[in-house]
């Protein structure tokens, strides 16, 4: 894309960066000193609302991108990620959403304080939590790196590395200056649009292909490469006992991941009631399973109509299949129609991005401050200086989290982001899920415990991942060059889950002392009715 044509989409693509700088600056004039606005902006927001923010800010880079890339790539395959995406919002629904938003104020660490010793607990969760906040925060500026390189015309590593640092910089005005309010409604507006995308995408896919979704299946398995094998599991996780094992290892971390996702349960803390939060996971199930169900037809769909092997060409990873696709459907390249969907794709996807790494360095900012911060500062001034400072200090962490994540992201620019979420969903439900489940339904649960559980399933998924082909010994590592993996699969979740609720048992087991029933029992029924909840 060229001349007039990439002059005209870089315009459409600025318009909507104005725009939600725009909203930022109007809710920016709000104060914010306290707490309960910066974190849950204010617990005003209706379950509607809320619902259209929750997907907003589930919906990411990841699946926009990555899963119709993986899916243009690798057919049958690419599809475990949005069944595995979906069916974990049942897990949300039935396990979590109430009895978050009834047992805690603004973070994870809340819930668990709530029956354990704040120090340690507050320290192992907030260091968990931001932990998988940058995870997450790479996936989402890897996929911006690769959307922004193709709109300039080329995935040149010098504009992939640019673009990263802005994503950084935006994100981190977007939360110091509007909060979760900000936050909020910028992912609303990113919900609105990247479902008007995505379903305008798929009727001119079916349209494509004459309504025909079995012509649609054929052609895509013919351009593959591959023929009906596309179309059959095996093609990505196939073969040895590895792939296999890998293969199930992503589902379950997939299904598992999301009830410990950060920025997923703060989302719980922003309506004023536990139904509220329940009917607020409703309205965000019913926009994601829509969504999902038509990223198969956007990942079938580009295969069809643009082949894999071109898909693989523009970005090795399959980053850029829906942006390619829409610009063939719209006229091709040097069309007028196609530079408009093409622009419009584009900002709808860097709209995802910038919602979705908000939500995400709100979260991680929050356990910085909330957690880390509070449970280390000596108590100075009333509750009012307290909430100040601790405000500040969540903006200032904003920064530090951005920092850590763009310099990750440079150095993972080649990997799928689909898969680089795949790891940070590992990553929660090895540390964060084992500590919730069993503080909100384990009579018995200590505070040793607690943090055994915490690290017993971070540092295994941490130290894993570093000893897998995904950072070294391969030629599609982050570290090619070297070869140190001695963990053979990709995902560590098949073994570091079970590990961090194994080490929570055997820390209840080995404690000194023994669980706070009465504290436990008021939790219980905090949890349950909603009886003193913030």
């Amino acid at each position: 894309m060229t001349g007039d044509h990439q002059t005209l989409a870089l315009v459409l693509f600025s318009v909507f960066i104005a725009v939600t700088l725009a909203i930022t600056t109007w809710v920016s004039r709000r104060r914010h000193g306290s707490a309960e606005e910066f974190y849950a902006g204010g617990r005003l927001f209706s379950p509607m609302e809320n619902g259209f923010a929750i997907a907003g800010d589930y919906m990411s880079a990841a699946s926009f991108l990555g899963i119709s890339g993986l899916i243009a790539l690798f057919g049958y395959d690419g599809l475990l990620y949005s069944v595995g995406f979906l069916v974990a919002w049942l897990v949300v629904l039935f396990l979590v959403a109430e009895l978050v938003r009834n047992c805690g104020r603004f973070t994870l660490a809340d819930v668990v304080a709530a029956r354990m010793r704040e120090r340690p607990v507050r320290i192992a969760a907030g260091t968990a939590s931001v932990t998988v906040s940058v995870l997450y925060l790479v996936a989402q500026m890897v996929g911006a790196g690769s959307l922004v390189a193709l709109l300039l015309g080329g995935a040149s590593q010098q504009a992939r590395t640019w673009m990263v640092i802005g994503v950084g910089a935006l994100m981190v005005v977007y939360v110091a200056f509007g909060g979760m309010r900000a936050t909020t409604w910028i992912q609303i507006v990113k919900a609105v649009l990247l479902m008007g995308g995505a379903i305008a995408l798929t009727v001119l896919v079916l349209i494509r292909f004459h309504g025909d979704f079995n012509t649609l299946l054929n052609t895509a398995a013919e351009r593959s490469g591959h023929g009906r094998e596309f179309l059959t599991p095996g093609l990505r996780y196939g073969g040895g006992w590895t792939a296999r094992l890998d293969f199930i290892s992503l589902g379950i971390a997939l299904v598992l991941g999301t009830a410990g996702l950060p920025h997923i349960l703060s989302r719980f803390y922003t309506v004023p009631t536990a139904r509220s939060a329940r009917r607020s996971v409703v309205w965000s199930i019913g926009l994601i399973g829509g969504f999902y169900l038509m990223t198969i037809v956007l990942g079938f769909g580009a295969a069809a109509v643009l082949g894999s092997s071109a898909v693989h060409a523009s970005n090795a990873a399959g980053n850029t299949a829906v942006p390619l696709l829409a610009l063939n459907l719209g006229g091709g390249a040097g069309s007028t129609g196609g530079t408009v969907l093409f622009a419009v794709v584009a900002a709808v996807a860097f709209a995802t991005i910038l919602a979705v790494v908000a939500g995400i360095t709100l979260a991680s900012s929050a356990s910085v401050a909330h957690d880390l911060y509070a449970s280390l500062r000596r108590p100075r001034g009333t509750a009012q200086d307290a909430q100040r400072a601790e405000v500040a200090v969540a903006r200032i962490a904003a920064v530090g989290v951005g920092a850590v994540a763009i310099g990750l992201s440079l150095l993972a620019q080649d990997l799928n982001v689909a898969f680089l979420v795949g790891l940070a969903f590992a990553v929660a439900a090895s540390a964060n899920l084992p500590v919730l489940l069993y503080t909100l339904f384990w009579r018995r649960f200590t505070t040793r415990g607690a943090v055994w559980s915490v690290y017993g399933g971070l540092i295994p998924a941490i130290t894993l991942v570093v000893l897998s082909p995904v950072v070294s010994g391969g030629t599609e590592s982050i570290f090619p060059g070297v070869d140190f993996a001695v963990f053979p699969l990709e995902n560590p979740g098949v073994v570091s889950i079970p590990l961090g609720f194994l080490m929570g048992w055997l820390g209840t087991l080995l404690s000194p002392e023994a669980a706070d029933e009465a504290r436990h029992a008021e939790t219980e029924v905090r949890a349950l009715t909603g009886a003193g909840a913030a």
